[in-house]
């Protein structure tokens, strides 16, 4: 594995996780509370057979942080398509787990021509309450003022097994305050409903059994917008299901992957 660096085109920095340097591209994009990290035991399972990028979205502590201003669901958008283009990705399948989802959805709607298929892993079309949900969580991260205090108390939330737990504070430790803010708003206040109907690749859409994030009915709202979706839930995972349960979900992958 190695990890690089790029500037997306409006001047943020990006970057990613690479394994893999024949086959078909995979992108995997990651959600608001990890990093690019959190998709190591994807990348160690699937980097043989495919060329793969765990993205490094901005402003997620693990490389310079830019304006908060910046940190935009467009913004995520670019990020894939600089990661994308630096290494040759002409078109991918992009593997999105909860805001790595709604990236998946804008950038559709921006690039469809670059797709060969979505899968989408505890995520959603539309938050319910999204703004009311995005300021909950907003108002608590300021009231811990620190972000590894605010990681602590989130974590215990998420039904995480207990492996879990320290990964998860860690990855969510190294944001910024500023930028956590503005990518919580990002991840719960759009709406993609009307986009669904017009996607035309492959889509596998999943969630852990136990995720009470996003739990199934959001992945059932997906699976009947989009036609010919495959629906499914991941056995003993919680909201991010690629970790929580990882030989599962990799197997699933596989076999949306082959299909």
């Amino acid at each position: 594995m190695r990890t690089i660096e790029v500037v997306s085109s409006d001047g943020a920095l990006t970057g990613a996780r690479v394994a893999g340097d024949v086959g078909p591209a995979l992108i995997f994009v990651h959600g608001v509370g990890s990093t690019a990290a959190i998709w190591d035991r994807q990348l160690a399972t699937f980097g043989a057979r495919y060329r793969c990028a765990a993205i490094e979205l901005r402003g997620n502590g693990a490389l310079r942080d830019p304006d908060p201003a910046a940190i935009t669901r467009a913004g995520f958008a670019a990020d894939v398509l600089a990661v994308a283009d630096a290494l040759d990705m002409p078109r991918f399948t992009l593997v999105g787990c909860s805001l790595g989802g709604v990236v998946a959805f804008e950038l559709w709607g921006r690039t469809p021509q670059r797709f060969t298929g979505m899968a989408i892993v505890g995520s959603f079309a539309r938050y319910p309450d999204g703004q009311r949900y995005a300021d909950g969580v907003k108002a608590a991260a300021a009231e811990a003022g620190d972000m590894r205090r605010f990681a602590e108390a989130r974590a215990a939330k998420l039904g995480l097994p207990p492996e879990r737990v320290r990964e998860t504070v860690e990855q969510m430790a190294v944001k910024s305050l500023p930028c956590y803010l503005a990518a919580t708003q990002a991840t719960w206040t759009g709406d993609y409903r009307a986009l669904l109907p017009t996607i035309r690749v492959p889509v596998w859409v999943t969630c852990g059994a136990r995720d009470a994030i996003a739990p199934y009915a959001l992945a059932q709202e997906i699976a009947a917008g989009v036609a010919g979706a495959s629906l499914s839930t991941i056995p003993d995972a919680g909201h991010v299901a690629n970790a929580d349960a990882p030989e599962a979900f990799n197997a699933a992958l596989a076999d949306f992957l082959r299909d």
